[in-house]
């Protein structure tokens, strides 16, 4: 490697050829070659002295003078340190290390010879809009060697034409990931190995380079590889090179010997992932390992999209492994049909695989499981993924179901290879957990249902906005609406009243999804309903409860208004903190609650809330048939809990309570729960409308209470 020396006084000259010990602190330039060449300063330039009437002179001038600011001696540029004239070698050798070379360099400058420098306005401030439009234009971020010059380097600093500083690759990093499609984790990341190859080759796709071959040659430092290059062999022949040094260097010399093709032919996916970014990440960092055993464990909601993540990931990270194997562990017997779809798909590729080829699969399926499990556990065959999907009747402590699966029991032997559980229970603790949320972001909410509906959507619509809040970042209900929405004519507007007034019929007659494993919107809960029965009938009864109060912030304090009359079980739990912590727990270890994150002052427990989807359920599939016991119950415990004007810091709880006073109004004014016992829990919903200013509400609940009056009077007499 050979650098430019900085002289403040004379300019700069060349160094003598460096080892890898002997290299210096350096900078280093990153710019689009004149489409003249003959304008760039080449090594023959330097060595005699010549060429400062080129044009490129100037660019590595500006370079050199920002390197003296920057208390930077030495410097790189592409164009005039490397000998292209009388060695081949040099060049591949250059070629080869380049990637290195930029990521060892203490600064990177971009020089963008297309984009016009910072305009001042009249008050003396930098307008930035004039640049930042011709950043997303410049030739720079389509070239196919900038790639690595990018991503490379630790710190990246970009100028403009008149070498007026534009940001860095950190400030800058939004702009950059949107101009480039590449992750902003990915630019800030100095290891690539946390990105899959297949994403990285990615990032080259729409790069153009003067030779087809360098197209390929420009991605070797970025996939970690090194080649002999061979120009004229063409990009198809560079790539399939490419390909093949990536298997011998990532995958080890006896990757061939267990390897078996690709496939998710048994499994349902979505043709169009989105977000989840994050969670691939960390996925990813949990499963990278040095041949040892490595488990994540994706737990969240039914219909929460822990299935497609995995795919997803499987999808993105394939070239990492050996083989993929997907196993359905629903129940044991689905879990022993996949162990043999998965021996036949060894068998396919090795025939005369271990214990296997001397096995019927369509036979004893002990057999094959354990022959499965023994050939995963061979000596060298590392590199291997399993997925446990649908792991949810897991055999945890406390839980007596003859029906429950004990996992372990199904992994191979031998403490290597990598695993992805899928479960609706947070109880399940055999690896990392990775808890799968909500989506946050709106704009991937609206992909989904855009995606789904074929429709063409705006954020600007009210009716939009209302449905993506509605619905709730809730990949499976995105999903459901968007289905029902391409098949049907009907407005985003009609459809919102239709899930207010019909939400079980809607979704029974909505368009099944093959990507999720239950299908159905108003079935997956169920299933989680059925399990919560079986393990702990009073978390059942709770969550019927919870239908007529609303989705956020229950907590123990508004339960504690109990007396004789009540069902034994809410007594039961209401008795102290433990009780109703241990019933809400079985919920949320399911998914279908969680611990309550509102920012507001407690001035008691913290409470746990559920999504809102979920609680439409809970309201029209749960509870099909009104409950007037249940809903009297709540009505009573959210009138009783209201404070008065002399508790300690009433507001608190007022503003608490408001929501489930609104849903009681509801339910008061459109179901009638009322009658004798009611008086005084209704005329308290009053009383907190009026002391929170909300006139309409208390005046409407002031006639309802006239009203109940009169039907006391007339029941009893």
């Amino acid at each position: 490697m050979r650098l430019l020396k900085v002289d403040p006084t004379s300019g700069f000259s060349l160094t003598e050829d460096l080892t890898d010990n002997e290299t210096l602190k350096y900078a280093i330039l990153s710019h689009t070659w004149n489409k003249d060449n003959d304008e760039e300063i080449t090594f023959e330039d330097l060595v005699k002295r010549s060429g400062r009437d080129k044009a490129g002179y100037r660019k590595i001038s500006l370079c050199v003078e920002q390197a003296v600011r920057d208390g930077i001696h030495y410097v790189w540029v592409d164009t005039c340190c490397i000998n292209k004239s009388n060695n081949a070698v040099e060049l591949q050798h250059a070629i080869n290390s380049m990637f290195r070379w930029y990521q060892n360099a203490k600064k990177c400058y971009v020089y963008l010879e297309d984009v016009p420098g910072t305009e001042i306005n009249a008050g003396g401030q930098s307008n930035h809009t004039p640049w930042e439009l011709s950043l997303r234009k410049s030739r720079w971020f389509s070239r196919g060697w900038t790639l690595q010059e990018l991503v490379a380097p630790a710190a990246v600093d970009f100028f403009s034409k008149d070498w007026d500083p534009l940001g860095s690759k950190a400030s800058l990093e939004r702009q950059i990931s949107e101009i480039t499609n590449i992750p902003v984790q990915a630019l800030r990341e100095s290891r690539l190995d946390r990105f899959s190859i297949t994403e990285r080759i990615s990032w080259g796709e729409k790069r153009q380079t003067k030779y087809e071959e360098d197209r390929v040659y420009s991605l070797l430092g970025i996939c970690g590889v090194y080649m002999p290059l061979n120009y004229g062999e063409g990009k198809v022949y560079a790539f399939q090179r490419l390909h093949d040094e990536i298997d011998r260097v990532h995958r080890g010399n006896k990757f061939e010997e267990f390897s078996v093709s690709f496939s998710l032919a048994d499994v349902a996916e979505t043709d169009r992932f989105v977000a989840r970014e994050a969670e691939l990440a960390q996925i990813r960092d949990i499963l990278t390992s040095d041949g040892s055993r490595r488990t994540a464990v994706l737990h969240g909601l039914g219909g929460i999209g822990k299935t497609q993540l995995t795919v997803a990931y499987a999808k993105r990270y394939r070239h990492n492994y050996s083989a993929v194997f997907w196993l359905n562990i629903k129940d044991v017997d689905s879990l022993k049909q996949s162990f043999a779809k998965v021996a036949k798909q060894i068998l396919r590729h090795h025939p005369t695989a271990s214990r296997l080829s001397n096995l019927d699969t369509n036979g004893n399926l002990d057999e094959v499981l354990e022959a499965v499990k023994a050939w995963l556990s061979l000596p060298k065959n590392t590199r291997w993924l399993l997925v446990y999907d649908n792991y949810d009747n897991p055999k945890v402590p406390g839980k007596n179901d003859a029906a429950a699966i004990d996992i372990r029991k199904f992994f191979p032997e031998s403490y290597q290879g990598s695993i992805i559980i899928t479960t609706r229970l947070a109880q399940v603790k055999v690896g990392r957990q990775v808890p799968i949320k909500k989506l946050i972001n709106i704009k991937d909410s609206l992909q989904i249902l855009e995606n789904e509906s074929g429709r063409q959507m705006s954020l600007d619509d009210a009716d939009t906005i209302k449905l993506i809040n509605m619905l709730d970042g809730l990949p499976l209900a995105l999903a459901t609406t968007g289905a029902y929405l391409s098949q049907v004519p009907t407005t985003l507007s009609e459809y919102l009243r239709h899930y207010d007034a019909s939400w079980l019929k809607l979704h029974k007659t909505a368009p099944e999804l093959t990507e999720y494993e239950d299908r159905m919107l108003y079935s997956t809960w169920q299933i989680s309903y059925d399990h919560i029965q079986r393990q702990n009938e009073t978390s059942a009864k709770l969550l019927r409860l919870w239908a007529y109060l609303d989705n956020q912030d229950v907590w123990l304090e508004l339960f504690q208004h109990t007396d004789q009359d009540d069902p034994e079980w809410i007594r039961e739990i209401t008795e102290d903190e433990l009780n109703f912590n241990a019933a809400v727990r079985v919920l949320c270890d399911h998914g279908l609650a969680e611990v309550d994150q509102s920012p507001f002052e407690l001035m008691e427990s913290r409470g746990y809330s559920m999504h809102g989807c979920v609680h439409a359920w809970t309201i029209h599939g749960l509870n099909q048939n009104w409950d007037d016991r249940l809903a009297r119950l709540a009505l009573k415990f959210v009138g009783s809990h209201v404070p008065g004007s002399k508790q300690n810091k009433p507001w608190a709880t007022q503003r608490r309570l408001l929501q489930h006073a609104n849903r009681c109004s509801n339910m008061i004014l459109k179901d009638s729960v009322a009658g004798e016992g009611m008086e005084w829990p209704i005329h308290m919903l009053g009383y907190l409308y009026a002391d929170q200013d909300k006139l309409d509400e208390a005046e409407k609940i002031k006639e309802l209470k006239w009203f109940l009056n009169g039907l006391v009077c007339d029941m009893r007499s």
